[in-house]
């Protein structure tokens, strides 16, 4: 069957009555983290709310107050996943959050448009694609794509987009003799009802579930921001449509405006000046790593010569990386004397060396991991890796001193 939300995408509320309510699950990522929300499924006799499928995502919206977070398809039927249950048989307003719906039509049209003129200016067939979050990709049978061609691609969708053209949904039985003659990927194993197809008049007619814009004029305008390497040959072509447009020129603004202040240049010097201060940034790292370099081998030097010197030795510097600590280490005999070196923020997290005798550095190092909760490994003589926090530096630095004076009585 064909839902309402495909008979009338435009339609943002619906009156309709509950089948059914039952227990269920839903599998969801949160922040990167996998859960699992209890809650009901429901069947309508009718929605608006969209199931996922043909590449596009699902609806949001409410069954009355209640929110729906899925909408999947099962056969004839759309599921739709909530957290509060809803009574069977009673009458319910749905209502579609439209900002999401009318944002789908436009990437989803949109892609039909950009499909068929691909194929019909340069050959180049659509083999799947992705509706994303923040921008869309349709990936094209062609291991590339020029620059010319995507700039007379992006002139053309644009021109069909100026003329208005009107976009039309027709409900065929399978075995209409136009379903033939139609574009198409093939239907899914449990379809049941009409075919569905998408006719942009003159451009192309297409088998699809998904809602779209009824001209193509609603689509406003559409960028393709350029293309990428895809799988097996492919490419990755990417665009923006309608709302996306705005959004994606209103943000360049705003970066635009940030760049002139901070570089004090206009726009279109933006290049050129981040291009000086990457090269001063390379001559001061350098000229920086150099000096680090010198003033380690100056602290080495400095502590050999010290004739109170001991046989423990420890320094931390907030600027430093793992040359720096090695370099002090190597200029300080370390068979006979334990080093601890530490460069990052006192409080904070940074990197750490352990060298000295083998079976001391061997014996002492996991218990440094442990004190500055850090990860590391070592061997021939050094431990070294990086901590999470320095705040106990201090802690481990009268460790080691103590475990010194004590290897130290140990020889006497």
């Amino acid at each position: 069957m064909a839902f309402q939300c495909q008979r009338d995408c435009y339609m943002k509320e619906f009156v309709t009555s509950v089948v059914s309510c039952c227990p269920a699950e839903l599998k969801q990522e949160v922040n990167g983290r996998k859960e699992t929300l209890k809650g009901f499924n429901v069947l309508l006799q009718d929605t608006i709310l969209f199931p996922e499928g043909g590449g596009q995502p699902d609806d949001h919206g409410l069954i009355g107050k209640v929110p729906v977070l899925r909408v999947t398809r099962q056969g004839p039927d759309a599921v739709h996943f909530v957290t509060s249950p809803v009574e069977v048989g009673q009458e319910v307003r749905v209502t579609v959050d439209w900002k999401r719906r009318f944002d789908h039509m436009q990437q989803h049209s949109g892609q039909h448009l950009i499909t068929a003129l691909a194929d019909a200016m340069f050959g180049y067939k659509t083999t799947s694609w992705d509706l994303g979050r923040h921008r869309s990709t349709i990936e094209l049978d062609t291991p590339s794509v020029k620059a010319t061609q995507l700039q007379e691609l992006e002139e053309a969708v644009n021109e069909k987009i100026r003329s208005g053209i009107p976009v039309s949904v027709q409900l065929l039985d399978l075995s209409d003799p136009t379903v033939e003659k139609v574009r198409s990927r093939g239907l899914p194993d449990d379809h049941a009802g009409p075919i569905r197809i998408v006719d942009m008049e003159g451009i192309d007619a297409n088998m699809c579930c998904g809602t779209h814009v009824t001209n193509l004029s609603h689509l406003q305008v559409i960028k393709l921001l350029g293309t990428e390497k895809g799988k097996k040959n492919k490419t990755n072509l990417i665009f923006l449509t309608g709302n996306r447009v705005l959004k994606y020129a209103e943000k360049s603004y705003s970066t635009e405006r940030s760049l002139v202040s901070l570089l004090k240049t206009g726009p279109d010097e933006h290049v050129e000046a981040v291009e000086k201060i990457q090269k001063s940034v390379k001559l001061l790292q350098k000229s920086n790593l150099s000096l680090l370099r010198d003033m380690a081998v100056l602290i080495a030097q400095d502590f050999k010569n010290n004739p109170h010197r001991g046989n423990f030795f420890s320094f931390h510097k907030k600027e430093g990386d793992n040359e720096f600590m090695n370099i002090i280490a190597n200029e300080i005999n370390t068979e006979e004397t334990l080093v601890f070196l530490t460069v990052g923020e006192e409080k904070g997290a940074g990197l750490f060396l352990l060298a000295g005798p083998s079976g001391q550095v061997t014996e002492l190092g996991p218990r440094i991991l442990e004190l500055l909760q850090g990860k590391g490994a070592g061997k021939n003589g050094r431990f070294q890796g990086k901590a999470n926090s320095l705040a106990h530096r201090e802690e481990v630095e009268a460790f080691l001193r103590q475990r010194c004076k004590h290897h130290s009585s140990e020889e006497e």
